[in-house]
């Protein structure tokens, strides 16, 4: 079988990088263009969100705000996007912030092409409308890698997160302006980074890995490793955010072209059931099942793992690195006082085992039994 690597989105990068978003734009548009902004509303105090509109109107570009964007987006909100898109007759949306954010403005750009509402789509229910606007991603976080991939995540009506994926939903442009995650919390900036390592390992530890594809993935591997405490120690310091934000968006292609594994299972199903940050999700699910996923490696893909961390390329000692990165952040791996101490086991381990998370789970390069997600659940939930 011969398995090549699928599209990438045009890449802009450098500091200064987000004063060219309405050249790009108006390149595709036209300078009479109307472009709705999809964006974090937490960057409004930060002035990010002027610095866009002003590089957006500069060019000639009418601009729309959308706001209204919570973290795990609710594909309500989605809704409400797509019927300013189709009222203002906008060309483009240029999606500002986080993974949210991101996620939400792809989702907005795709199904505005129809009166269907976003989650009339998920889990690939439906087809995308025919007719959709043009995607541009300036991220201001460097963890979700959602400008380089063809998926978004939203929250449905029964506070299922669930994913919507195809083609269509991949950006046409991307700005990587690392001064943009200067002002990211120290929290952030750990939990957002553990996620982009999460994606780098196991999109080249899954089942769906293959040679080309790791290079992007170990790359991101090593800037992580590199970077993330650097940046938290120095928060100015741009080459550590540039590390970054460049890692996050090498392991969004990782996760394009061969998708997540266990971690992303347990992570979605933890935020499922309380409110979590994405990050923080996988990485405490990461560091519960890695000991029993390092344990099965016939193809050395853990050990290439641990070499791409600066260790001995032995597979065991991706679970010791991984939780000394993890911790040194300041990532919490408890989780009872998120609300977590009334959940049992077996309430996790059946959200592990719903529909929206089946993909992941068949994923991961090591066969998931059902006594396995118990056993996961209770690691997790016990963690400390």
């Amino acid at each position: 079988m011969t398995i090549v690597l699928d599209r990438i989105p045009r890449i802009t990068t450098g500091v200064g990088a987000l004063e060219s978003l309405g050249t790009l734009v108006a390149g595709r548009l036209g300078t009479s263009g109307s472009v709705l902004l999809v964006a974090d509303p937490g960057l409004m105090t930060l002035g990010l969100i002027d610095e866009a509109r002003h590089a957006l109107t500069r060019s000639g570009l009418a601009v729309h705000l959308f706001a209204d964007i919570r973290s795990d987006p609710l594909a309500t909100q989605v809704d409400a996007g797509a019927a300013i898109a189709r009222r203002e007759r906008v060309g483009a949306v240029v999606a500002l912030g986080g993974g949210s954010a991101l996620d939400a403005g792809k989702a907005i750009a795709v199904v505005a092409g129809s009166e269907a509402p976003a989650e009339s789509y998920a889990l690939c229910a439906k087809p995308f409308p025919k007719t959709r606007l043009l995607k541009i991603c300036v991220p201001t976080t460097s963890g979700t890698g959602s400008e380089t991939t063809r998926t978004s995540i939203v929250t449905d009506a029964a506070g299922n997160k669930v994913w919507l994926w195809g083609d269509e939903l991949k950006a046409d442009e991307v700005v990587l302006d690392p001064a943009l995650t200067v002002g990211l919390p120290p929290a952030l900036t750990a939990a957002t980074g553990i996620d982009a390592l999460v994606h780098a390992i196991e999109a080249s530890t899954n089942r769906n890995a293959f040679a080309a594809n790791d290079v992007f993935c170990h790359e991101a591997i090593r800037l992580v490793t590199r970077w993330l405490l650097r940046a938290l120690e120095q928060p100015g310091d741009l080459a550590a955010r540039e590390g970054l934000q460049r890692a996050a968006t090498l392991a969004g292609i990782g996760i394009d072209n061969a998708g997540t594994a266990v971690a992303h299972n347990i992570g979605h199903a933890l935020a499922s059931l309380r409110p979590l940050h994405h990050g923080r999700a996988v990485g405490v699910a990461m560091l519960a099942t890695l000991p029993w996923n390092v344990a099965h490696d016939p193809h050395g893909r853990w050990a290439a793992v641990a070499a791409a961390m600066g260790q001995a390329p032995e597979a065991v000692a991706v679970p010791r690195a991984f939780e000394r990165l993890l911790r040194a952040c300041g990532i919490e791996v408890g989780l009872a006082r998120d609300g977590f101490a009334d959940v049992t086991p077996e309430a996790l381990a059946a959200q592990m085992a719903r529909p929206e998370n089946t993909a992941m789970r068949r994923s991961n390069a090591r066969e998931i039994a059902d006594e396995d997600l118990l056993a996961f659940a209770r690691t997790v939930l016990a963690q400390s």
